[in-house]
């Protein structure tokens, strides 16, 4: 094939990314849409690039070793970026090439003034946009020049800051190419940057218009502020001006230089409303092209606008694809769930087919659409309260939406969206044989699935796995099961409401349900102190569990954790560990950290994960630790009614209300443990889900149409069943999901979102904590202070008796390594929520709801958490 240096920018499409680069390929479909003006000029291809590296072998080498450099090496990344740049600024351009630039330079003219600009393969792309890592020379006059910095832009594809970036985003270096963009300069009056959704908020239906006078290489350094329009549906809606003391300018022989402004013109905006709207219907022609908001390059000259670049805003968060045109408003579903990471495809569709409500994805996340119940004012108050009580910050951002006249529209409360027909139901009895009977009818089903879906195979399988998620829901819709859950929930409001009236205490219920029976959660965390005393007085196990935390730390093979427990036999006291293990797994091996995506590894399927809490707990705790625990809490509890009984006697009508709290303090401590057992169901069933699933997988595999049994993770469920029945699958498709998937992580999900694109996180409307402090949820009473343990993977956690834990999200998984700290601090979560549950199950001060929290606080500080009052401080 014969190689293409130079490619005329009208002669370029979209689809030749990979021989022009993302801005190539953008600015050449530009060319093409009517009414878009770009400035001329040419492409210098991937194909000139990878001759230039051809003729600097030495690179092959450097890229050898920067593959090498730990990502947070930056001494180390800044020495061989700096090398490989030397090096290929420093290769000769063979004669040939270097004619076919000078030529198409000659062909602008001989002193055109051009702009020469990178264009990386991986640029411009809808999941990085790569902005500002690679280089821009503006104002570069005469084809020798040109050629010299189309030189310094293959170079610039190895800046520290480009290196950095593709590591963080998972980019092989040797997976990227270079080509060069070389237009005519455009010497404009105007320049900047439009976004056609609001960086901001996320809101598609406003534009923003960065501007100022001169090249925009001036706004671009931040050497002088914007201008900035706001633009919404035709019109001008904000704007605000700012003083121009300088701008920068080019030179006549090339270059540029910043000049001062003329007192004149420092007070003037650098565009009319007119120009800003104007420009905005240009940026949306653009934005229909390519099918998703863009951040725009544009120029302002004597003859009107010219785009400079195009490229997709990579930092919004997707909206829901409904497919009509009204307004929605959508709740996170992982907000609830304690799980705000992306999910896979097939654990996306797994748990709609599950849910007891529709849900739609966006960027990997599920959300619930409400719109209709906000509508109807009846059903608006109970969804308000509910979620509130959940997550405040959830409740002020849609109430920050209802604010907003017209939007979600008014429904009358017998509408849709109304509240159920019928009365509420009947309270349940105090019984904890209701309980008990709950817990027997779960497991029932649970086994009489796994006694069902052994025969089951191919098509089949998928058949009867559609009737086991209707079975699925009917145990989550049981009533009396409900009734259970909300039981415990409006005796704990019940307590910490009445007892603060009475008795001016908080959070009164934190203490009263410590050690409560039944908890499956907190028993978890506790069984796995019986295991760590099992392997404590055995130093070879111990030692042995040392070394596999080293090599899973690494990043050990699945073959290779299963095969742990096997080494454990030949040890001293080893048969004894791996039984204790493998009981523990038998009863709890379907949990995992994100486990409502059945795609996640289970304790089970990797049980190295659980390896380093239970070294933590050999050693800092004692034998007999997991007894002495529930016990000390239960004497707590205990201590605390007969404290909060004794007070409330000595009141007026004492009687009474001790007698109906006494019935509340019994009501709360037969049901809240129960709380945790349905998700304990619905992670048991998706087990035995999985297992059947995989053994699908593996078959796929084996017959050659799937080269890996994860790659069903990246189909739906509907998808997985017709590659059973067709024995085909899309790689392509897969492998766009991959990337998709990949690119999920880099977005932060909101708890609210609107069909406009708007993002809401919501905010405390409180003043009552000290100046500093880090305002949330006070989940768990008390106060406490240690040393911070930022933990974002709970195979990474290596705690000390006194740390406090900061992470994103704790769900069940995580009650392990609650028994080993002193207090809690997430940054998802409310009062209900599991991490709450169990904090106060075990007595440690917690605060949840932390906005960023895990950024906010390092690793190491010393914190003080007021889990009565609801904020952490950082301590100096």
């Amino acid at each position: 094939m014969t190689e293409q240096y130079v490619v005329d920018l009208h002669e370029v499409d979209e689809g030749q990314l990979a021989l022009v680069g993302g801005k190539g390929a953008h600015l050449g479909a530009l060319m093409r849409l009517e009414g878009v003006r770009v400035p001329g000029g040419f492409c210098v291809t991937t194909d000139a690039f990878r001759r230039i590296l051809a003729e600097a072998p030495a690179v092959d080498g450097l890229l050898d070793e920067l593959s090498r450099v730990d990502p947070d090496d930056r001494d180390a990344i800044r020495v061989l970026s700096a090398e490989i740049r030397r090096t290929v600024e420093g290769t000769a351009v063979p004669d040939g090439l270097a004619a076919a630039i000078t030529g198409a330079a000659a062909r602008l003219g001989e002193r055109a003034a051009c702009a020469v600009r990178s264009s990386a393969t991986a640029e411009d792309l809808p999941t990085a946009s790569f902005a500002g890592q690679q280089d821009t020379y503006l104002n570069v006059v005469g084809p020798a020049e040109v050629l010299r910095h189309v030189s310094r832009c293959w170079a610039s594809l190895f800046t520290e800051r480009a290196v950095t970036y593709r590591r963080r985003n998972g980019i092989d270096h040797r997976a990227v190419d270079m080509a060069v963009v070389v237009q005519r300069m455009v010497v404009p009056h105007a320049s900047g940057v439009l976004f056609t959704a609001d960086p901001v908020t996320g809101n598609r239906e406003v534009a923003t218009v960065d501007a100022g006078l001169g090249l925009g290489e001036a706004l671009v350094s931040g050497l002088v502020n914007p201008d900035v329009f706001t633009v919404r549906h035709g019109e001008v809606v904000g704007r605000a001006v700012a003083a121009k003391r300088s701008a920068v300018r080019a030179l006549p022989d090339g270059g540029t230089r910043e000049v001062p402004v003329e007192p004149r013109l420092q007070e003037q905006p650098a565009l009319t409303d007119e120009q800003a709207v104007e420009l905005v219907r240009l940026g949306r022609r653009i934005e229909a092209h390519f099918g998703r908001p863009q951040d725009v390059e544009w120029c302002l000259a004597d003859d009107g606008f010219r785009i400079v670049q195009s490229r997709p805003i990579t930092t919004l968060f997707p909206v829901p694809e409904i497919g009509d045109r009204e307004n929605h408003v959508y709740v996170s579903v992982g907000h609830g769930q304690m799980m705000t990471d992306p999910m896979r495809p097939l654990g996306l569709s797994m748990w709609r087919l599950t849910a007891m409500v529709p849900m739609h994805e966006a960027g990997g996340r599920l959300f619930v659409d409400v719109t209709r119940r906000l509508a109807s004012p009846a059903s608006r108050a109970g969804l308000l309260d509910v979620l509130g009580k959940g997550d405040p910050l959830v409740r002020d951002a849609l109430e920050t939406v209802l604010d907003r006249d017209g939007f979600v529209p008014s429904l009358p409360d017998a509408g849709p969206g109304g509240p159920p027909a019928g009365s509420p139901p009947t309270p349940i009895d105090t019984d904890p044989a209701i309980v008990a009977g709950l817990i027997e009818r779960s497991r029932a089903s649970v086994a009489a699935l796994e006694r069902d879906i052994r025969t089951r195979t191919g098509p089949a399988l998928f058949d009867f796995l559609l009737e086991a998620f209707e079975e699925h829901k009917r145990v989550l819709a049981d009533p009396l099961s409900i009734q259970a859950i909300m039981a415990g929930m409006e005796a704990t409001w019940w307590l910490n409401d009445t007892l603060q009236e009475w008795l001016g205490e908080k959070n009164a219920a934190d203490t009263l349900t410590l050690s409560a029976p039944g908890n499956i959660t907190s028993r978890m965390g506790l069984e796995l102190l019986d295991v760590a005393d099992v392997i404590r007085p055995y130093p070879e196990v111990v030692a042995y569990l040392q070394d596999v935390q080293d090599v899973h730390g690494e990043g050990a093979a699945d073959a290779e954790e299963q095969d742990f427990l096997d080494g454990l036999v030949g040890l001293a006291g080893g048969a004894r560990a791996r039984d204790a293990v493998a009981d523990y797994l038998d009863r709890y091996g379907m949990r995992c950290v994100g486990e409502i995506d059945i795609t996640r590894p289970r304790w089970r399927e990797r049980p190295a994960t659980l390896v380093p809490v239970i070294l933590d707990h050999v050693r800092n705790f004692e034998s007999g630790a997991a007894e002495r625990r529930f016990e000390q809490g239960r004497r707590k509890a205990q201590e605390k009614e007969r404290d909060v009984l004794s007070r409330l006697r000595a009141l007026p009508d004492g009687e009474r209300k001790a007698e109906e709290t006494k019935r509340m303090i019994d009501r709360v401590r037969t049901f809240i443990g129960y709380r945790e057992y349905p998700k304990y169901g619905i992670i048991s069933r998706y087990a035995v889900y999985k297992r059947a699933l995989m053994a699908e997988a593996d078959r796929l595999v084996r017959a050659g149409v799937l080269p890996e049994r994860e790659d069903v993770f990246y189909l739906t469920f509907q998808e997985f069943h017709d590659a059973v029945r067709s024995n085909r699958v899309d790689a392509r498709l897969v492998r766009q999901r991959k990337e998709a998937f990949r690119s999920y992580h880099a977005l932060t999900p909101p708890r609210v979102l609107t069909s406009d694109g708007e993002a809401l996180t919501g905010a405390y409307r409180r003043d009552d904590a000290p100046a500093g402090a880090l305002v949330g949820v006070p989940v768990s009473a008390g106060t406490v202070e240690g040393r911070a343990r930022v933990v974002l993977d709970l195979a990474d956690a290596e705690l000390e008796a006194g740390d406090i834990l900061v992470t994103t999200f704790t769900d069940p998984s995580w009650s392990p390594l609650f028994v080993g700290i002193a207090g809690l601090v997430t940054e998802v979560g409310g009062l209900m929520t599991h991490g709450a549950v169990i904090a106060r199950e075990y007595g440690l001060p917690a605060v949840v709801g932390v906005d960023r929290a895990t950024r906010l606080i390092r690793d190491g500080q010393r914190i003080r958490v007021h889990g009565t009052e609801g904020y952490v401080e950082v301590l100096p």
